[in-house]
């Protein structure tokens, strides 16, 4: 088990694995590493960071706390693959970054700060670079709600966008007590591999699907009120739904041939 020498910031929604074991299954959810960059954000005290030097060419970290620089620094230091950005992800171009590596795969492996997971996935998306796969560990209802289905009360518009773009699949549930310092529910270790879609135009596609469920329980005529509902309403009479539905209702290939007609 991997003790810690550092003050943890709840703030900064710091959970460190402590379980190697569990690490190494989240890595082998990669089964292809060969000629490999891997992102990982968040490394924390390098638990994963290490593993990841042992199995991939090159690995780019993203470390928002730079009073665990020292600390950090020290346990990866036998490892000469490794690049350590200390600065806040979500601030970084990642294209400009990754543009001076080798590789023929890429993949984000990330144990990533809870608060901000969703943020993190759709700045992937947005980024438009290719990812071979994404493994991320999540709190265990936010990947109930990335793999939910149509009619399911956790469905929602985050479950269409990522699943217009990945098929997603829950690996295997980790334990709380497999963290330092222990968080209070279960989490998850959830990939996503990239999947080809026919679609118009992705950010106009992204505005549709949230707009549909601005109010969860209001009807697609009133959620959709200011877009042209005549050809919205002859999409849905296609699937055998009308206007009177709900978003909750519809899968994704129903968004996206609603988003390539209006």
């Amino acid at each position: 088990m991997e003790k810690y020498d550092i003050k943890f910031k709840k703030r900064l929604g710091q959970n460190f694995l402590k379980d190697k074991s569990i690490v190494k299954r989240i890595i082998d959810v990669v089964t292809d590493k060969s000629d490999s960059l891997v992102i990982e954000v968040g490394p924390g005290g390098g638990i994963m960071t290490r593993e990841l030097c042992q199995s991939f060419n090159n690995v780019l970290a993203y470390e928002i706390d730079t009073s665990i620089k020292d600390e950090l620094n020290s346990r990866i230091k036998d490892f000469n693959n490794i690049d350590i950005i200390y600065n806040d992800f979500m601030k970084c171009d990642i294209s400009s970054d990754i543009k001076n590596y080798n590789y023929n795969q890429l993949f984000f492996i990330s144990n990533v700060p809870y608060y901000i997971t969703s943020p993190i996935i759709l700045k992937l998306i947005d980024s438009g670079i290719y990812f071979d796969k994404i493994v991320m560990m999540v709190q265990k209802e936010v990947g109930d709600r990335y793999s939910s289905l149509p009619g399911n009360k956790s469905y929602g518009a985050i479950s269409v966008i990522l699943q217009y773009f990945y098929n997603i699949k829950k690996e295997f549930i980790v334990s709380k007590g497999n963290f330092v310092p222990v968080p209070k529910v279960d989490s998850v270790v959830v990939s996503f591999e990239p999947i080809k879609r026919e679609l118009v135009d992705k950010n106009k596609f992204i505005k549709l699907v949230n707009d549909s469920f601005q109010f969860k329980r209001k009807t697609l005529r009133n959620n959709l009120k200011n877009y042209d509902l005549k050809k919205i309403e002859m999409v849905l009479n296609n699937y055998n739904f009308d206007l009177t539905c709900r978003a909750e209702q519809l899968s994704v290939d129903i968004f996206v041939d609603i988003c390539n007609n209006i």
